[in-house]
């Protein structure tokens, strides 16, 4: 009886030992989800928002001279773009993206600051309007801010794969003012200035070629009369003044000096390939080049697959002097252009590629944009046609406003976030990743004064209208024509302020001097101004007056009134960095491998 009273009396502790333990359990978790609940309420929200939403990784993808009608998936049916078209059809296609300017240095300057290059100094009021020597001062200035920069500021792993263009250098060799390592990218591998026919033997010059044909002509008949007038006194049928000749040898001296060092060696100077800050090719080899690049962008994405990152992908396609890859050789049905064209799309499938299988491709926001629009002029007897195809759009690179040279592809992909196949009309600008980014970094801090504006709104379709109502056009620095974009109207009223001449008269575009020029006699002024409908007149054919458009006047007095203000709110920009004292190469800027002047090294691509 007692020992059943002691199993029961030890039975009962045993269930009372249990019923309190559970009742510990219970307590200690309500009070652990009591904590958990008060931390969430201490915790300051943007932590709780960094950790439950991730930043997105960005892979941006720019191609070089590459023109609007060259894509599939913009309406070209006999280039093949599978791999652009695949960007479009899974994520946002827009049909109104207008770069800033239409040539590359002031146009990617703009697309780097979300500003109009006039206010960085990056658009020239002169002849030329593009860096021309890695050797010069001229660049982006240190003061300015890229999306790069932002994003470095947030924790993002920044790299820029290819093309830059922005200058190099300010006081000295190795100052490296305007490198990309100074202007927000942590990594750098690339072409520091651009790709360029005199990178490749028999393909004449880009860069100043009517100076560079007078400097060498002069210094030939210098030469030449010289020995002339040396051997006719020798012969004893003239005496000459011997401060006469030493003036004129002086003289061939002096023009050869100017000529051979800076342009007859320009390929060395120009054409190099760095890593970070390191020249690690001089003169750069093209046949490997776009194989090199894609690897270098594909390992940056790999070891920064863990925590978020900014790619810039920025192309050595489809710029002059086209490449000729043996595999894509007499593929397309557009000589080595469109060859071209195909290779550029296979690079860009090898980049997503990459993304996808590391299971990026929700967290990636992957987006596709030309600098500008096609070089029509560019072309050689037996090569063919060299630069772009517009399409349907009336002009093209270097030709100021006219919609051929600004209005360029944009794609957007991010599964995780953007409906596929979405496709949007509104303008849009390459100046709005800049704050694009920004927003999607949750950067909240003051910036200065902007001209993009956030394009999520626009791709998620929670807006449907662009915040662009009106937009500028620069032909340099000069105000070339305006867009307006009615708040009542689907109109997009295009006012052309100013036009190049196209030479010959008559043709389209300026195959005389292969780039239109800005200002002076190479334009005419409009007055009153050119006006166009694109909505209605996308190729800019019609021009529209009082009998045709009833709001003739009303749009040409709202157009000039927003770029009188404009033109107000350029104040306190930077000082102009494409002068000819900031463009004209300098010996002792010149970045180089090895000892100056003896510059040259081959990178191992093992």
């Amino acid at each position: 009886m007692m020992a059943s009273a002691d199993r029961h009396s030890n039975g009962a502790s045993s269930r009372s030992r249990f019923s309190r333990h559970q009742f510990g359990n219970i307590l200690r978790s309500r009070s652990s989800l009591l904590a958990l609940l008060l931390l969430i309420l201490v915790l300051p929200t943007d932590i709780i928002a960094e950790e439950s939403v991730r930043r997105p990784n960005i892979v941006l993808v720019m191609a070089d001279d590459l023109g609007i009608g060259d894509v599939g998936c913009y309406g070209n049916d006999t280039i093949r773009t599978p791999n652009i078209d695949r960007l479009a059809s899974e994520g946002v296609k827009l049909t109104q993206h207008i770069a800033a300017a239409p040539l590359c240095t002031p146009s990617r300057a703009s697309f780097m600051t979300g500003r109009y290059a006039v206010r960085s100094g990056m658009a020239g009021s002169g002849r030329v309007q593009v860096n021309l020597f890695l050797g010069g001062s001229g660049g982006l200035p240190p003061e300015e801010t890229t999306f790069a920069k932002r994003l470095q500021q947030q924790g993002y792993t920044t790299g820029l794969v290819g093309k830059w263009h922005l200058g190099m250098s300010c006081e000295r060799r190795g100052d490296h003012c305007h490198h990309p390592n100074q202007h927000g990218f942590s990594f750098f591998y690339g072409l520091p200035y651009t790709l360029l026919n005199d990178c490749v033997p028999g393909m004449g010059t880009d860069v100043l070629a009517g100076l560079q044909h007078l400097l060498r002509k002069m210094s030939v008949m210098l030469v030449v009369g010289i020995f002339t007038l040396v051997c006719v006194s020798a012969c004893g049928l003239v005496d000459i003044n011997l401060w006469l000749l030493a003036a004129l040898i002086s003289l061939s001296f002096l023009a050869i000096a100017v000529w051979y060092p800076a342009f007859g060696l320009i390929s060395r100077w120009n054409c190099i390939i760095m890593r970070d800050q390191e020249v690690v090719e001089q003169p750069m080899t093209l046949e490997m080049l776009p194989y090199r690049m894609l690897t270098e962008a594909q390992r940056f994405v790999e070891r920064n697959a863990h925590h978020p990152f900014l790619l810039f992908f920025s192309l050595a396609h489809v710029h002059t002097p086209l490449f000729r890859t043996p595999v894509y050789a007499g593929r397309s049905r557009h000589g080595c252009y469109g060859d071209d064209v195909e290779e550029m799309d296979w690079i860009v499938g090898e980049i997503t590629k990459t993304v996808d299988s590391l299971g990026l491709a929700n967290d990636t926001l992957m987006y596709f944009a030309s600098d500008h629009g096609g070089h029509i002029e560019s072309s050689r007897p037996l090569i063919g046609q060299m630069g772009g195809w517009n399409g349907i759009y009336r002009g093209g690179k270097g030709m100021g406003g006219w919609e051929g040279g600004i209005r360029v592809p944009g794609i957007f992909r991010w599964p995780g976030r953007l409906a596929a196949g979405r496709v949007v009309d509104e303008p849009t600008s390459l100046m709005d990743l800049y704050p694009t980014l920004k927003h999607l970094a949750g950067d909240t801090q003051p910036d200065r004064h902007l001209d993009g504006h956030n394009l999520m709104p626009l791709l998620e379709g929670t807006a449907d209208r662009s915040e662009h109502e009106f937009m500028f056009h620069y032909c340099g620095s000069h105000l070339h024509a305006a867009r307006w974009h009615p708040p009542d109207s689907d109109s997009i009223f295009k006012v052309h302020f100013v036009t190049p001449n196209f030479s010959p008269p008559g043709s389209v575009g300026c195959h005389d001097t292969q780039l239109c020029l800005c200002h002076g006699q190479h334009v005419t002024q409009h007055d009153p101004p050119l006006l166009y409908d694109l909505f209605r007149d996308p190729s800019e054919l019609r021009p529209l007056g009082p009998d045709t458009e009833p709001r003739y006047r009303e749009v040409l007095r709202r157009a000039s009134e927003a770029a009188d203000g404009h033109r107000r709110s350029l104040a306190g920009r930077q000082p102009e960095q494409l002068t000819w004292e900031k463009l004209l190469w300098k010996p002792w800027l010149q970045p180089c491998c090895g000892t100056f002047p003896f510059c040259g090294c081959k990178e191992d691509t093992r």
